[in-house]
């Protein structure tokens, strides 16, 4: 009988045991589920999603390019890029091989990538079609494909300098480059799911994961305007073949560059097969000597100091010797202009007479209002590489560099300035900063920047600006710029031959840049216009046949194309009217 209790007794000892080790087991496992699936869950989940998961950085479509209409200068086109999963791909040697010359790359690149210990790696991004095609058919385990954005630009070479290009996913140059901050594409993932190997899985969906959007560009060129001036360009360059033509125009009420260009230029998508020196937008980033065009400084300056008298005579020999220098008139060789009124010196663009107008004014005004219209200093176009110019410090305007700069010899500005100062002149003496782009907005259509028209000064008094509408209108009636009229338009400007310098600083005698800056019509300028021909190789060697033809088929087609209405003729007077 005791033995038998003994044995009980010892039994449920060990089912007590066995109770108590069971239930701290529980306890155990309980407290580890809830370690796991609680408090390291989300550490868990994310280690679980990168090994089931990987993936490959893409970029997003840059944002789009704008002109003031809404039409598309530079947008995005989906391409493909060549990827590979290394773990994925059975020969790599063999791989690359077969890879190497329809993708153009050396095969031990590729191999140098696919070695690579990633769960995928690019081979080639953003082929043509016809490559990723070709790969495609290779069938190669391991190589796969995914779409990507491709800048693309609808109008091919339009605009190119002003729009510049883009290289693998960075602006490099023009407005691409200058507002690269908000154009840029941003990192995006391509996820596809793979085994403990890393081996993509068959049927399942690869997705991205979508980055912040990116912000469009809406300009202040109009593609028509620019349409316009490009052919013109052409037309130039094919009949004189020079060896730069430009253009630039732009509002003068607000400063807005309403079109910009300059030939040679170039293909965006091609950029790399082209001259560098193609790719800038020679209105913003180039300078030389003025010529006649300057005279305008000179002849604010004195109108609005009342030293101009448009009536007063003077002789024009055909030159003048300054410090011991002789300086020409374009008419010397006829023996000069003779007796001519200032007002008529302005049309027949008389050198002798400005250096005499830039006496009178003195060396300490000029600079003033050299400085006041902009010239030496950049104009702060929002543009990349634009150029200061090169004037005189008052200092340095003894009096032969005075009597120089007086007729725009000897000093080097950029056409943006000169069609700024021109606009001050004309819209009541206030002048603008120019701009290129007028709002930048995010990709839902939300206006994140709007331009608001800049002035920075008031350089001459509205009644000056009067006096010189009226002096510059008679460069186009009577005076040297006759072949920039327009039928049925008041046009007004003012031309001007440049002499160029060659490399040891000599000027040249057989190459000049003839130029026109003008605006039209008279009564209401809707659009101030400079253009410049440099270097004429072919055909009649004066602006009279290259610059002045050139701006007037600009402006004309400009002024249709905005429907301008025509200038209105004067009423005829009754009293003639009744005896007719």
């Amino acid at each position: 009988m005791a033995d038998f209790t003994v044995s009980r007794t010892t039994v449920r000892k060990r089912l007590i045991v066995i109770f108590i080790l069971t239930v701290l087991a529980v306890l155990l496992l309980i407290s580890r589920l809830a370690w796991i699936q609680i408090v390291r869950a989300e550490e868990l989940y994310e280690q679980a999603w990168d090994q089931w998961n990987h993936n490959v950085l893409v970029q997003t479509a840059r944002g789009n390019i704008y002109d003031r209409g809404g039409r598309l200068l530079a947008g995005s086109v989906s391409v493909e890029t060549v990827a590979a999963i290394p773990r994925q791909v059975e020969d790599h040697e063999e791989a690359a091989t077969a890879l190497a010359p329809v993708l153009d790359m050396e095969a031990r690149r590729i191999k140098e990538l696919m070695s690579m210990d990633r769960s995928a790696v690019y081979i080639k991004r953003k082929v043509e079609p016809e490559v990723a095609e070709a790969v495609r058919e290779m069938n190669i385990p391991g190589i796969i494909f995914f779409n990507e954005e491709k800048r693309d630009y609808p109008g091919e070479n339009l605009a190119s300098q002003l729009l510049g290009f883009v290289g693998m996913d960075r602006g490099l140059a023009g407005l691409e480059a200058h507002y690269e901050d908000y154009l840029s594409s941003t990192e995006g993932q391509l996820l596809f799911p793979a085994d403990g190997h890393g081996r993509q899985l068959p049927h399942d969906f690869k997705r991205h994961a979508d980055p912040k959007g990116n912000y469009d560009l809406h300009l202040s060129i109009d593609e028509s305007i620019q349409h316009i001036m490009e052919k013109e360009l052409e037309r130039i360059m094919e009949k004189a073949a020079p060896k730069q033509v430009m253009a630039l125009a732009v509002d003068p009420n607000s400063g807005a560059v309403l079109g910009a260009a300059s030939r040679p230029d170039f293909e965006p998508e091609a950029y790399d097969s082209y001259d560098p020196l193609s790719w800038t937008l020679a209105p913003f980033t180039s300078s030389f000597e003025p010529g006649s065009t300057f005279k305008m400084v000179t002849l604010a300056a004195v109108v609005e100091e009342g030293i101009f008298e448009p009536e007063e005579t003077y002789h024009c020999s055909g030159h003048v010797t300054v410090s011991g220098r002789r300086i020409n008139c374009w008419t010397s060789g006829r023996g000069g202009h003779g007796e001519i009124s200032f007002y008529e010196a302005v049309g027949g663009s008389c050198n002798p007479a400005f250096i005499k107008l830039g006496e009178q004014l003195g060396k300490e005004k000029l600079t003033h209002y050299i400085d006041g219209f902009g010239f030496g200093t950049p104009t702060g176009v929002d543009y990349p590489g634009e150029s200061s110019g090169l004037v005189f410090d008052e200092e340095q305007l003894n009096p032969l560099e005075l009597a120089s700069t007086s007729f725009g010899q000897g000093v080097s500005v950029t056409p943006v300035q000169q069609v700024m100062a021109v606009s001050a002149m004309i819209n009541g003496g206030y002048l603008y900063k120019p701009y290129l782009v007028e709002e930048i907005r995010s990709q839902d259509g939300e206006v994140y920047f709007e331009r608001e028209p800049e002035m920075r000064r008031q350089v001459v008094s509205g009644d000056t600006s009067e006096k010189l509408i009226d002096m510059m209108e008679s460069v186009i009636i009577d005076g040297t710029g006759g072949n920039a009229d327009i039928d049925g338009y008041r046009v007004a400007g003012k031309t001007g031959t440049a002499e160029k310098i060659d490399e040891d600083g000599n000027y040249m005698d057989d190459e000049f840049v003839y130029s026109l800056v003008g605006f039209a019509p008279v009564e209401d300028p809707q659009m101030v216009l400079y253009v410049a021909v440099d270097g004429v190789t072919r055909g009649p060697q004066y602006g009279s046949q290259t610059s002045a033809p050139t701006f007037r088929r600009i402006m004309e087609d400009t002024l249709n194309y905005l429907q301008v209405p025509p200038s209105k003729e004067d009423e005829p007077d009754k009293d003639e009217e009744n005896e007719e």
